[in-house]
C-alpha cells in the first residue's frame, strides 16, 4: 500500500519507457481516460502524471512530445464523454449510493459545491483539481448540462490541462536536466497546488453556512 501511495504521488515512468514509447503512451493515456471520468479512478495520478511524462521525454527524448499530448487530450477529452454518459443514464440515483472503500458521498459533496459554484467553466477548472476532476463530468451528466456546451468546456479544458501540465514538465526538464534529482518534492508541490482550489471552496462553504445559521 506504501509503495501505491507513492507511486500515486511520484509516478517513476522511466521503466515504464523501457517497454517502448508505444506502451509508454498507451499507458499513460489509459491512466488519463480512467481518471478523467471513471469513477473509480479518482484515486489514480493526474497532473503529476503528465508533468513526469513531460519531464522524460525532456531527459530521454522519446517518445515524441506532440504525440503524447494529443494521446492525452484523446484520453482526458473521452474520459469525460463517458463521466457525462454515467451521469446522464444512471442520474441522481447514482449519487444514492452508500460509501465504499472506492465511492465517498464526501467526494461527491465537495464536487457539488464546486460545479454549482462555477457553472459550465468547473469543466475547465476541475481539470487542475484532483477528485473534483473526475466527479465533475458526471455532476454535468446528472444536471442534464446541454451537451453542446459540455463537449465546448470539455475540449478547451482538456487542451488546456493535456498540453499545459506536459509541456510544463518537458521545458522545466530542458532547461533543468538536474531537476530529477528533486521530482519528489516538485510534485508534492504540485499535488499541494492541486487542491488548494477545493480547500478553499469547502471554507468558503463552511463560512457562509455559519453565517447563514447565526
Amino acid at each position: 500500500m506504501d509503495s501505491l501511495i507513492g507511486w500515486l504521488i511520484h509516478p517513476d515512468l522511466e521503466p515504464l519507457l523501457q517497454q517502448g514509447a508505444p506502451i509508454f503512451i498507451l499507458v499513460v493515456t489509459a491512466i488519463v481516460f480512467a481518471e478523467s471520468g471513471l469513477l473509480v479512478g479518482f484515486f489514480l495520478p493526474g497532473d503529476s502524471l503528465l508533468f513526469s511524462a513531460g519531464l522524460v521525454v525532456a531527459l530521454a527524448g522519446r517518445p515524441n512530445l506532440w504525440v503524447l499530448i494529443l494521446c492525452c487530450f484523446l484520453g482526458a477529452v473521452a474520459g469525460d464523454q463517458v463521466g457525462y454518459m454515467i451521469g446522464a443514464r444512471l442520474g441522481p440515483a447514482l449519487f444514492k449510493r452508500p460509501d465504499s472503500r472506492l465511492f465517498k458521498q464526501e467526494n461527491v459533496t465537495k464536487t457539488r459545491e464546486f460545479f454549482d459554484r462555477h457553472g459550465p467553466k468547473a469543466l475547465i477548472l476541475a481539470r487542475f483539481v484532483p477528485i473534483v476532476r473526475t466527479f465533475t463530468p458526471v455532476l454535468a451528466g446528472v444536471a442534464q448540462m446541454r451537451y453542446r456546451t459540455f463537449v465546448s468546456f470539455n475540449v478547451i479544458g482538456g487542451a488546456i490541462w493535456s498540453a499545459g501540465a506536459t509541456l510544463l514538465g518537458y521545458g522545466l526538464g530542458r532547461r533543468f536536466p538536474e531537476l530529477e534529482n528533486y521530482l519528489t518534492p516538485i510534485l508534492l508541490v504540485i499535488v499541494l497546488l492541486s487542491v488548494t482550489p477545493i480547500l478553499l471552496e469547502i471554507r468558503k462553504s463552511r463560512t457562509e453556512a455559519r453565517v447563514g445559521s447565526s
